[in-house]
């Protein structure tokens, strides 16, 4: 499997990814963090940038998320809002422990949320585990060609015969 080489190739995996509890707000629309690659009151951020910020990504897809690296003595996490304003988190000599604790009490929906938005279901799914098993059941579409058969000309079996085959 070739997804699986690299420093902590985990990180690449669906289960991995789909763990974590950071889901911004809708309002939240960039997400930046802003570190050194030395330095000891950078090495959370390093962290966290390492072990979360793909779980973050992969959460929040709508999001732009951006790292900026080496521009600044002291590490910091800025999130800019739909509305202009800015949020502003000083990381300096925090553990990825720390930073990601402040960031799902600061700008993070609650587990309350979350779980409302679990059980809210979109109308328009359909299958095993929703309201509607197959599409038939839904108004103005066409029944079940279990049910009712389709005319023949609306088979490719018919409609792509050759008139020497039938």
């Amino acid at each position: 499997m070739p997804f699986m080489k690299g420093p902590a190739p985990i990180r690449r995996t669906i289960e991995y990814l789909d763990r974590n509890k950071l889901v911004l707000k809708e309002r939240v629309k960039i997400f930046s963090i802003n570190y050194n690659t030395k330095g000891e009151n950078h090495e959370g951020a390093r962290q966290f940038v390492f072990w979360h910020l793909p779980q973050l990504q992969y959460k929040n897809p709508n999001i732009q998320i951006a790292t900026f690296k080496n521009l600044t003595p002291s590490p910091f996490i800025r999130c800019y809002l739909e509305n202009g304003e800015e949020v502003l988190m000083d990381i300096d000599f925090k553990s990825k422990d720390e930073i990601y604790e402040r960031i799902r009490k600061i700008i993070c929906k609650s587990e309350e949320t979350l779980k409302a938005e679990d059980k809210m279901e979109n109308p328009a799914n359909f299958g095993a585990k929703c309201q509607k098993h197959c599409i038939c059941e839904v108004p103005g579409q066409l029944p079940c060609p279990a049910l009712i058969p389709l005319p023949n000309s609306w088979r490719g079996k018919y409609k792509f015969q050759k008139p020497d085959e039938l």
